[in-house]
């Protein structure tokens, strides 16, 4: 009675191991509910990383991204690298409870400072602090300006500034100019660091940036290229509970719906408590994207919403919204009908999915 992500194991591995080899600097992220895979396991294949980039004499897997300092627990004991936190730091909350909580955590992490006020708040509680400064980007979500930068001073001498981290939007387009723009600024600040920790760069502009600045090093934060990449290694499937044969008017489920022709209702696996049917808006503007969410919400109106679930090589339709733990769908007569206890497909979005199982061979 579960849903479950099947891993090919050694397509996955060396996935990763590929991936690694050609960004130099690769600082792998974990963070929410682990791309699927879960944080702890996503900490462990770091460490795993970071062992075989040592023993060929790169820099893989030294640090580990999370998203909160939340999530520090779950991976701190699962890897030895440095731990480097992107919500970024503030004088309260979780952040404070780390460091008062665990004074040999703390000296793992590395924080994110993004308003120049926290700063010397950030020092005067730890004196030793590991930190990075982190530069707006397009995307307006958390840094400073240059002008706040430079006013930084000999402040960033103090502690231990690791870097300059920068979030790019995923947005296509090249982001080069901006990130040139954006190096004058650390330049200018008179900063004692010549290390930049980037995002959502592609591997020509990291070689580009890499060869127009040489004397910079770059640490590519990588997640879903890294962990997700090769979707051909990842399986998901769901488990067939029940199934039962219905004419056109019977009754069923929990809103009493009738059904609207002769079939089968097909109770399987996974429901909103596995983020089954709760779909993320996918920021996507093409003209085909809009058609699609303008045809699922026809589908809606007249009670009827195509599932995740595939069976006898179609997307299936829900029968009625998804239940907690399970699903209910329509098959039409003449459909292949799966037994109870068969496995059917199952597409969804990974970093919105908890599975009940993680089967990696």
């Amino acid at each position: 009675m579960t849903l479950t992500l099947h891993v090919d194991g050694p397509r996955w591995r060396e996935h990763l191991l590929a991936v690694a080899e050609r960004t130099p600097g690769l600082v792998p992220v974990a963070k929410g509910n682990g791309y699927g895979f879960g944080k702890a396991r996503l900490a462990r294949r770091t460490q795993w990383l970071a062992e075989r980039g040592a023993a060929a004499g790169h820099t893989w897997g030294d640090v580990l991204a999370v998203g909160t300092y939340d999530e520090l627990a779950e991976v701190a004991s699962r890897c030895d690298a440095s731990l480097l936190v992107l919500t970024p730091w503030r004088p309260f909350g979780a952040a404070l409870d780390v460091m008062a909580a665990d004074p040999a955590l703390a000296k793992r992490v590395i924080h994110t400072v993004s308003r120049a006020e926290d700063l010397p708040a950030l020092l005067e509680r730890q004196p030793d602090a590991r930190y990075v400064l982190e530069l707006a980007t397009s995307m307006l979500r958390h840094g400073m300006t240059g002008r706040e930068l430079r006013r930084l001073g000999g402040l960033a001498s103090r502690g231990t500034l690791e870097g300059v981290a920068l979030h790019l939007p995923l947005a296509q387009g090249s982001h080069l100019s901006q990130v040139q723009r954006l190096i004058t600024d650390t330049v200018a600040a008179g900063l004692p660091t010549r290390t930049l920790w980037v995002s959502h760069l592609t591997r020509d502009e990291l070689d580009r940036l890499r060869a127009s600045y040489s004397d910079f090093t770059f640490r590519p934060r990588v997640g879903t290229d890294l962990w997700l990449g090769d979707r051909g290694a990842l399986r998901v499937s769901a488990q067939v509970l029940d199934v039962h044969p219905v004419e056109r008017g019977d009754v069923f489920g929990y809103r009493s719906r009738t059904a609207p022709k002769n079939g089968h209702i097909l109770v399987v696996s996974g429901g909103t408590a596995h983020g089954i049917g709760l779909e993320a808006p996918t920021g996507e503007q093409s003209l085909k994207a809009r058609a699609a969410t303008l045809a699922r919400g026809g589908l809606d109106a007249v009670g009827f919403v195509r599932s995740p679930y595939s069976i006898g090589g179609k997307q299936r339709l829900f029968a009625e919204p998804p239940h907690m733990q399970a699903s209910m769908l329509f098959l039409p007569h003449g459909s292949q009908v799966p037994a109870v206890g068969d496995e059917v497909d199952v597409r969804v979005r990974f970093t919105a999915t908890t599975f009940d199982r993680v089967e990696v061979s």
